[in-house]
């Protein structure tokens, strides 16, 4: 059990929290603020409790200096401000002394957000490369830290792991949810258990897959992952998206455990994704230009089938282009099925989490993650490097 914010004496304290403000953003304008209202529960916590709070987070990627005005941190400084209903503070530096002067003048229950931490990236990727002398500076700035970025806890940056080598530590609300909810799912001894992956790529669920395959009753595969499978059973695909470097894998996953994985038996097919024209068509009748884009009815109803008694599921990625509403009927009716039967059902983050929110009602659902990478890499059995060092109750 990893120690919380609740663990800490706060009153006074400079307590820095490494929040995930990574939010879309286009012309300087925040298109959703979902991330942002994630972490208020325990920034609002913090205030109470009288600390000086001081916010980290990153933006984007930086890899040039024209990424940095496209990055800029000030447009979520000034909605948090608008949702915590008081003045944020905010640091257009991310060191040095206009810095230090903000965080020294801070009195209890004020909020600093400092600039986006990767601009540290752009010169020698001190950010996300961990740099030691980056993360003792951060560290010298708090007396508390807090990690509440469940999206990046996968990943060792100075701002997290660097940070949390050097103070005294815990996890925010946001990210003891996800452990928590996350750690009961897997934890649970109850069966039928299915898997239900999507989403483009096999590349990126080898491990996920292989880690859950075990432990599983059935899997159901669909998205554009699926055509991959089902090229490696000797199906013609057609113009379908393929992982090519991943036919072996697929073909001795079917091998070994081909009684327990499910594929697609129709599509919704077009030649581009562009095109106004689709129709369903059955899996052993494509070929080119056929593109699947989506799962057809016989597969919903198949898949619908082997969920029926599930007493858990976990779903990572949509069965096809929902963002396209010709191709989101797929993962609209799986999602439908699951929430009129009340099937316990965690949803990965990412395009998960997006689909969840177009097409459905997320509370109806046991957890729907905040956190693609980190999920994915969790289901994977692999430690999070931003969890890991969070110090044990």
């Amino acid at each position: 059990m990893k120690k919380t914010i609740r663990d800490y004496e706060l009153e006074g304290k400079r307590v820095i929290i490494r929040v995930d403000f990574n939010v879309p953003m286009k012309d300087g304008i925040i298109q959703d603020d979902t991330r942002i209202l994630a972490s208020l529960e325990t920034i609002k916590y913090a205030i109470k409790k009288g600390a000086r709070v001081i916010l980290f987070s990153h933006l984007g990627k930086v890899k040039e200096v024209s990424d940095l005005e496209k990055n800029n941190l000030y447009p979520v400084s000034v909605r948090l401000g608008e949702l915590l209903e008081k003045s944020v503070l905010f640091s257009s530096k991310t060191r040095g002394v206009e810095l230090e002067k903000m965080v020294s003048s801070l009195q209890d229950g004020d909020v600093l957000l400092v600039q986006n931490t990767r601009y540290e990236d752009l010169n020698g990727k001190k950010e996300s490369g961990c740099d030691e002398k980056l993360a003792e500076y951060w560290a010298s700035l708090g007396e508390v830290f807090i990690n509440d970025a469940y999206g990046t806890c996968h990943r060792a940056h100075a701002s997290n792991v660097g940070i949390g080598k050097l103070l005294p530590n815990g996890v925010g609300f946001l990210v003891e949810k996800e452990l928590c909810k996350l750690e009961k799912i897997m934890q649970e001894n109850t069966h039928p258990f299915v898997v239900v992956m999507g989403g483009a790529k096999v590349s990126d669920k080898i491990k996920v897959i292989e880690n859950l395959i075990l432990k599983c009753d059935k899997l159901l595969i669909g998205g554009g992952m699926a055509y991959t499978f089902l090229k490696a059973s000797g199906y013609d695909i057609g113009c379908s998206i393929v992982d090519d470097d991943c036919l072996d894998f697929c073909q001795n996953i079917l091998n070994q455990y081909g009684d327990k994985i499910v594929l697609p038996v129709d599509n919704i097919v077009s030649c581009s994704l562009e095109s106004e024209q689709c129709e369903v068509k059955m899996i052993k009748d494509m070929n080119c230009p056929d593109m699947g884009l989506d799962i057809g009815p016989k597969t919903v109803s198949l898949f619908c089938q082997e969920l029926k008694y599930a007493k858990r599921v976990i779903m990572n990625g949509p069965m096809g282009c929902f963002e396209n509403f010709k191709y989101a009927d797929g993962t609209k009716a799986i999602y439908d099925f699951i929430t009129l039967n009340h099937i316990k059902t965690l949803i990965g983050g990412g395009d998960s989490a997006s689909s969840v929110n177009k097409l459905s009602d997320p509370d109806k659902f046991y957890h729907i993650s905040t956190g693609g990478g980190a999920t994915l890499e969790y289901l994977e059995g692999k430690e999070l490097p931003g969890i890991s060092v969070i110090y044990e109750k």
